[in-house]
């Protein structure tokens, strides 16, 4: 791109050819009805994420990777907590302002904006549509479900790329069964918790958000706040709605933070780490288990299970497919970080 830019301006201006202002203006006209197709990609991208965050078993960091835009919400994520933090720590005399639109100038809200957009309409509808599919049908959606997360495992594996090495495998297993244990644990009765409790309990769920194979709906449902939570987005209660944003938005400033650094510095074995959590979470979407998350065998209907799995399984690898093709056409936003380091640069 420089390269181009410097020929361009060693060369003579052509008479007949148009002006700079002409053709950039020809290119920006030109460039709309994509810019337009690339929101609405990142809209329903967001409204992926935001379907299965209602699904207990089913984490949006994992759909995130699966649709190319996690490391893209981390970074924003991470400048968004520490640009509020400017404000409200030194806002009132003003010092930290310009540090924080720094760090908000650094967030890739033409990304970022339609993927908020679409997970929040996705939450609020699916809240009213998916429940009662989970009650009606919990097998064969959890069979879906389970054959989404299976083959998705093969992003992060990508991801790490080359080889793995011994102890990358034993961290993976370790990780899977540490995964394994906490999605067999029994759901409480359901709660009438605290706003303070909402947030508390919120702060730790949005943590399982940005963590692929950790399930936020299924940390609620162990504490016993997953159906108080969803009767809360269904009913716009406000105040238990503004507890658990309050809550949210303190966890994801401080775990967005750690594993920003992760991903940074530790970028292999986080990606590994993550794998290990996404295969052992496929134990909380077992289509037969009890209301007490213990295992059963297989019932009569093996078979329609199977065909419901392999669906989804290949459901997943198209999705994988037409974004490789969405990217290369540049009608979908690549996932990356800032290049901007607001806290260095000041």
């Amino acid at each position: 791109m420089n390269s181009e830019s410097h020929r361009a301006e060693a060369s003579p201006p052509d008479a007949a050819a148009p002006t700079t202002d002409a053709r950039s203006l020809g290119d920006r006209r030109g460039s709309a009805p994509k810019r337009l197709v690339r929101v609405l990609l990142d809209a329903v991208r967001g409204a992926l994420i935001g379907i299965v965050e209602i699904v207990p078993g089913v984490s949006g960091g994992t759909v995130a990777l699966i649709i190319g835009v996690y490391e893209t919400l981390i970074d924003g994520a991470g400048h968004l907590a520490r640009g509020a933090a400017l404000v409200v720590a030194d806002g009132v005399r003003g010092r930290g302002i310009q540090r924080a639109m720094a760090h908000f100038r650094s967030v890739r809200w033409s990304v970022v904006l339609p993927l908020g957009v679409g997970m929040l309409t996705a939450i609020v509808v699916g809240a009213a549509l998916l429940a009662p599919l989970l009650e009606s049908n919990p097998v064969q959606t959890k069979a879906v479900f389970a054959g989404l997360i299976a083959a998705s495992l093969i992003v992060p594996i990508r991801m790490v790329g080359g080889r793995w090495r011994a102890h990358e495998v034993v961290v993976a297993i370790a990780a899977a069964v540490t995964s394994f244990l906490l999605t067999g644990l029994p759901p409480a009765a359901e709660a009438d918790p605290s706003l303070v409790i909402v947030a508390i309990a919120a702060a730790f769920a949005i943590c399982a958000l940005v963590l692929p194979g950790v399930s936020g709906s299924f940390l609620l449902l162990t504490v016993g706040m997953y159906a108080p939570t969803l009767a809360a987005v269904n009913d716009r209660n406000l105040a238990y709605l503004g507890a658990f944003i309050l809550g949210a938005v303190i966890g994801l400033g401080v775990f967005v933070s750690g594993l920003q650094w992760l991903l940074a510095h530790r970028h292999r074995i986080t990606l590994v780490v993550m794998t290990g959590l996404m295969a052992g979470s496929l134990r909380a979407l077992w289509p037969w288990q009890t209301e007490q998350n213990d295992l059963l065998p297989p019932d009569d209907d093996l078979g329609g299970v199977i065909l419901l799995f392999l669906l989804a399984a290949a459901l997943v690898l198209a999705l994988i497919a037409v974004e490789s093709v969405l990217l290369k056409r540049r009608l979908l936003s690549p996932d990356s970080v800032s290049d901007e380091h607001p806290d260095k640069a000041a």
